[in-house]
């Protein structure tokens, strides 16, 4: 199955992505890992991508598209993948299907976590990433055994830019204005389905699960 992940920032597209990628064997196509791994080793597309991604912004077609579609072409992807981050404006899910039609290929799923604003600036606020392997935790909701420290490599976990308060507010007012309109895009497709991400994410799982299993 080819299904891309639709929501807001913080709304638990990476969680869910993680989930679905474990019980049914498809690659987890995040263009943020990408990005980031980028930033970390101060490539080129690291450095252009992390202005826009501190400043709340999203990072251009340009980046993107040709990244992805490069991606999904390797052989793991043979059998479906789920894309998360990706298309995130109308010109990419036009440039996407463009590239799936070159290979008489089509989406099988946009799958829509739906959460609400005030539970999206709670969960970011409150979120931490290790700085070494990129693992997230909440500090209430799932935090460390250890303060600031990851469980899984005992990396320090850092407060990113992109989830204080003020950039988080600029995050969402980006995505209701850019990226909101491919819900409309992909129901018009036929393939949008929605769940309801404002509730504890092995629940959220479980709605998705049976939506794929359908």
């Amino acid at each position: 199955m080819k299904l891309i992940l639709l929501g807001a920032p913080g709304a638990g597209k990476g969680t869910q992505a993680a989930l679905i990628s474990e019980h049914f064997g498809l690659p987890h196509i995040s263009t943020g890992d990408i990005f980031r791994a980028n930033i970390r080793k101060e490539t080129k597309l690291g450095l252009a991508a992390k202005y826009y991604i501190d400043n709340g912004l999203l990072v251009p077609d340009e980046l993107t598209t040709d990244l992805v579609v490069h991606r999904i072409a390797e052989e793991d992807c043979r059998n479906g993948y789920i894309l998360d981050g990706f298309p995130r404006t109308i010109p990419q899910a036009e440039c996407l299907d463009k590239e799936l039609a070159k290979r008489n290929d089509l989406l099988d799923l946009a799958l829509e976590v739906d959460v609400k604003d005030e539970v999206i600036i709670e969960r970011m606020i409150g979120r931490r990433v290790c700085s070494v392997c990129g693992e997230t935790y909440h500090v209430t909701m799932m935090p460390p055994e250890v303060d600031d420290v990851c469980d899984l490599c005992q990396g320090e976990l850092i407060h990113r830019e992109d989830d204080k308060p003020e950039t988080v507010l600029k995050r969402l007012q980006v995505y209701r204005e850019r990226t909101e309109p491919l819900v409309d895009y992909y129901k018009e497709k036929g393939i949008l389905k929605a769940v309801d991400g404002d509730r504890d994410y092995l629940e959220v799982f479980a709605d998705i699960r049976k939506l794929m299993e359908k």
